[in-house]
């Protein structure tokens, strides 16, 4: 199937259902259905076909899932860009995708002149936002009245739907190509996963980033199961529970920093959130410590937590309701991001993609109908990420004897000291339990005795104290010694972000080299 089919289905079995609640704007399916047609027949007007890339600069709005479909419908290609991202990363992303068209929206138009002046395939650009008088471009709105409805076209399954960039955690990103079958596969496995927590009478509060794989799946999810999608534009905790109060939202999707912001509002009270179902944590590993938090302050909702990577659209494992237990025989979970998808297949093998044993750290190797057909233009990075049909994904992980898996690290982020393999993840949990700690993250930093040494850096809760003694005595409480931070640095900037909300090691362990090389150089 492809997903303007998925669309046209739901328009057809849910009519007058609401579709799409941004503010006080309210569509119901019919009428979302609708503009995503007559979107797509300005669109061929424009000479818009087929294989063509279509990019988005903007932020999270009904006019991106708009957006989404339209470029669907006519069997084009959407590129959505990363607006974290700097100009000369937006820059590279363009020159190497070659739309010709893009979309752009208010926020962003102070960026347009240099997009243009350096990327020579664009040659029309659609305002997604903003003055709709503008004579200077075209006006997604304005296309949309002016637009005659076109039907969609009909072809393979395999055809390229979306070209989704990587973070470029460890170097530029890569464009990740992903077929409508790629797509269509991730999201029915994450409607038969997520089984009952998606169906009739969701309403689906949207706040992670539309141009990211994971946020998108949670609109393709929505709407084939006929949800409604809430958008917000601008996240706040604030806003987010008012919103969520206000429209009886049932689902969102938090990332962990986003997740324990949200906890400290709700510690305040004062929201009625009895609607709340289900919250789906991802895009970074999770702490135990925000899931018993959610569980003391929201008892009645499950955080479920999901895996994925872009290059499988992006769903690869979650931890669905009753797999775990807070306090019960089964609590050790909740360091596991679950069992394998309905769509995957997950094995932990070695360096020579043989499997390993169980509860033995290896690579997590993934396949399944829902991977990527490959990276854009780069068939030497797409053969050594793709072998013998398994998509090496560079985690370390490892699984018990019921399936469950447990991420570790990064292979590449693995910190070697003193001879003894010592993973982030472990350290950084030992971290986050310590009340005072708000947000943390653990790499390896030179030393000259150790090869390496575990260095933390922490940022504390609001009116919070805690010493580096304090710290490492926590960490030593509950991992062995050897694991425990030699080093921690206090931060009240925030940490540098990628993607969904991870932070960015590789830029942290340039700043703390940066600032030692500095520090050194100016002793007398």
């Amino acid at each position: 199937m492809l997903m303007s089919q998925a669309l046209r289905r739901i328009a057809r079995s849910y009519p007058d259902r609401t579709a799409i609640v941004e503010g006080e704007l309210r569509r119901t399916w019919r009428e979302f259905e609708d503009r995503v047609a007559r979107l797509a027949g300005a669109l061929r007007k424009m000479g818009v076909g087929p294989g063509d890339r279509v990019a988005i600069l903007a932020g999270n709005s009904a006019r991106f899932a708009e957006f989404y479909y339209a470029v669907f419908w006519i069997g084009a290609v959407a590129v959505p860009l990363n607006w974290r991202l700097s100009p000369a990363e937006l820059i590279y992303t363009l020159n190497d995708s070659e739309p010709e068209t893009l979309f752009i929206g208010e926020q962003f138009l102070p960026l347009l002149e240099t997009l243009r002046a350096s990327c020579a395939s664009i040659r029309q650009v659609v305002l997604v936002d903003g003055d709709a008088e503008r004579t200077d471009m075209a006006i997604q709105d304005r296309m949309i009245a002016n637009g005659g409805r076109v039907e969609p076209v009909t072809g393979p399954n395999d055809w390229l739907a979306c070209l989704s960039y990587t973070s470029g955690t460890t170097g530029m990103a890569k464009g990740v190509m992903l077929s409508h079958a790629a797509i269509w596969a991730s999201t029915v496995a994450q409607s038969i996963d997520f089984h009952g927590m998606l169906g009739d009478g969701t309403i689906f509060l949207h706040c992670m980033p539309l141009f990211h794989t994971g946020g998108a799946s949670g609109l393709f999810a929505t709407t084939i199961v006929g949800g409604t999608h809430i958008f917000l534009p601008e996240f706040t905790p604030a806003g987010f529970l008012e919103t969520l109060e206000r429209e009886r939202a049932t689902h969102s999707m938090l990332v962990p920093t986003l997740l324990s912001m949200v906890l400290d509002e709700v510690a305040k009270g004062g929201h009625d959130l009895s609607s709340l179902r289900t919250i789906i944590s991802g895009g970074a590993p999770l702490p135990e410590e925000p899931v018993r938090e959610a569980q003391r302050l929201l008892p009645h909702i499950v955080v479920s937590q999901a895996y994925g990577q872009t290059e499988f659209a992006p769903y690869i494992a979650c931890m669905q309701p009753g797999m775990v237990d807070l306090d019960g025989a089964t609590a050790g979970r909740l360091r596991s991001v679950g069992r394998a998808g309905y769509s995957v297949e997950v094995i932990i093998a070695d360096d020579n993609g043989v499997e390993v044993p169980r509860d033995t750290v290896g690579q997590v190797l993934v396949r399944g109908p829902n991977m990527m057909t490959g990276y854009w233009r780069k068939p030497e990075e797409t053969a050594a990420t793709i072998r013998a049909g398994w998509v090496h994904t560079g985690d370390g992980g490892y699984m018990d004897a019921d399936g469950f898996l447990y991420l570790v690290d990064r292979i590449k982020d693995m910190i070697v000291t003193g001879g003894e393999n010592v993973y982030s993840s472990e350290v950084e949990n030992a971290l986050a339990s310590h009340p005072a700690v708000a947000q943390c993250a653990v790499f390896g930093i030179p030393d000259a005795r150790w090869g390496e040494a575990v260095h933390a850096e922490v940022m504390l809760r609001a009116g919070a104290t805690a010493s580096e003694s304090d710290l490492v005595a926590h960490v030593r409480s509950q991992i062995a010694a050897f694991k425990c931070p030699r080093s921690i640095a206090f931060r009240t900037e925030p940490f540098p972000i990628i993607g969904l909300g991870k932070i960015l090691k590789r830029a942290l362990r340039e700043e703390y080299l940066a600032a030692r090389e500095t520090a050194e150089r100016d002793q007398p």
